[in-house]
């Protein structure tokens, strides 16, 4: 049978790296197998739910690149795809296994519930639901019935053992002695997370639920729920949680969890995919980290994913995102970086034109110390604009008084090359330094702070070349300036 998955988000944030890695071994899985992804909204908590999150989940599902068979936008044959559009299907089903003696009303009220509970924890200290309405007689029933008295649906669960083969911890068993009868209908109308996943599950013939171990302690119920429904249970395999680098579970307190926070910090979907599906998940390669998302669809396996919980280490990412940056062609990173120099006012249109061989050769130059994508601006602002800032630190410290006639000396030394290219640049300087006697490194660092602003660059005689004759001339004449006696 063809495998089908699903990724079913809850609407009420947006993308986090947690759904994220669960969407990705999800869309992993299904290409693989040449199977069916199927992206379904739970909404049914209406008062945290929104359109303006269910787009913004959609965006992130988008930027990492993970496509949907069936779902919001593209739909199929079992929608549809939001809870929000399925609740006859939850009250009837919840309807028919009352029916048939699964389920039963319950009418005790949440302030009679919470008052057993207290006097329970007062004496005991531990409390279940003790079946009150479930002993009701039939007449009863019909009267409270008759009356419209609100009530609740409670799955009626049976002693015995609960067992289920988990793809990625192996047997797991619970007592449904110790699982209380639970609620799958409020008495608002509103399906429990526990019917409406199993009813969607089944109905769109979900084969393998692949999720977080947080949902381990559902999965008994849920299979009662299946066995009740005459549904076949799909095949589960909970993944580790991810932990931040406190080993606490990951939140905002760690910085960005949501997806889309970290394409706006410059971060590359690759970079992301890849990192993501190796937090939990080994391809069974430790020397191999790198993979393209076609490698990765190749190598995964349910079986590569771990039982231990993953650590969310943020220098990793950068390291992951510094690679997949020194792998993209320089025209595609030309279309990566385009937005960090609009967004700083920066950005030229002939960068892609009659300029693409000097724009694409500054971003190959950049490209070694680049982390993320806006430390192409961050990094090599002055390359974009004739305006130079400054550090001032490094003026104090490599523009002092006695720079300015070695600059000018070394200006007037290259306004005399014949060519400026990167040898000949160098070989002036050299020159300069040694008529001058000064040290090439001294007057090396000089030049950097003058025409870069910084003291850390590429390599200088690369720089200069890029930023060319007259641009470097304007910059010596401005460093002489600084480093004058007169300069305030």
């Amino acid at each position: 049978m063809v495998p089908r998955v699903r990724f079913a988000p809850s609407p009420t944030g947006y993308l986090h790296v947690g759904g994220a890695r669960t969407a990705l071994f999800n869309w992993l899985f299904a290409r693989r197998h040449r199977g069916v992804f199927v992206l379904r909204i739970e909404d049914t908590d209406v008062e945290r739910s929104s359109s303006d999150m269910v787009e913004g989940i959609l965006d992130g599902l988008r930027w990492l690149g993970l496509d949907w068979d069936e779902g919001p936008k593209v739909d199929g044959p079992y929608g549809p795809y939001f809870q929000s559009e399925r609740r006859e299907h939850y009250r009837s089903t919840a309807e028919r296994l009352v029916a048939q003696g699964s389920a039963y009303y319950c009418y005790c009220t949440a302030e009679e519930l919470k008052a057993k509970r207290e006097a329970a924890e007062q004496t005991s200290g531990g409390w279940k639901y003790d079946r009150t309405c479930c002993r009701l007689t039939a007449d009863a029933v019909a009267e409270r019935e008759r009356t419209r008295l609100p009530r609740a649906i409670r799955v009626k669960v049976p002693d015995g053992p609960i067992r289920f083969d988990d793809l990625v911890h192996g047997a797991i068993e619970m007592d449904g002695a110790n699982i209380e009868d639970f609620v799958i209908l409020r008495s608002d109308g509103h399906p429990t997370y526990q019917l409406s996943v199993v009813v969607d599950d089944a109905e769109m013939k979900i084969s393998h639920v692949v999720r977080g171990d947080d949902h381990i302690s559902n999965t008994p119920k849920q299979i009662l729920l299946y066995r009740a429904i005459g549904a076949d249970a799909p095949q589960f395999a909970h993944v580790p949680l991810i932990l931040g680098p406190d080993k606490k579970r990951l939140s905002k307190r760690h910085g960005a969890t949501s997806v889309m926070e970290y394409s706006r910090q410059g971060f590359l979907p690759e970079a992301m995919v890849n990192f993501l599906a190796l937090l939990g998940w080994s391809p069974g390669s430790a020397e191999v980290e790198l993979y393209t998302r076609d490698e990765l669809v190749r190598s995964f396996a349910l079986e590569g994913i771990g039982g231990g919980n993953a650590v969310f280490n943020p220098d990793k990412l950068e390291w992951f995102n510094q690679q997949h940056i020194a792998r993209l062609p320089p025209d595609e990173l030309g279309v990566r970086v385009k937005p960090s120099l609009e967004a700083a006012g920066l950005w030229r249109d002939d960068y892609f034109t009659n300029r693409h061989a000097w724009f694409f050769a500054v971003l190959e130059l950049l490209k070694p110390r680049a982390k993320r994508l806006g430390d192409f601006v961050s990094q090599g602002r002055y390359f974009f604009t004739d305006e130079v800032e400054y550090d001032r630190s490094a003026v104090d410290k490599h523009l002092g008084e006695d720079m300015a006639g070695h600059l000018h000396a070394l200006d007037a030394a290259f306004a005399q090359l014949p060519t400026f290219e990167m040898t000949a640049i160098e070989e002036a300087l050299r020159l300069t330094a040694d008529a001058r006697s000064v040290k090439a490194a001294t007057l090396i660092h000089a030049v950097r702070v003058g025409v870069t602003g910084k003291t850390v660059s590429p390599g200088l005689f690369e720089v200069l070349a890029l930023l060319g004759r007259d641009t470097v001339h304007r910059r010596l004449v401005a460093a002489v300036q600084l480093a004058s006696p007169s300069r305030s």
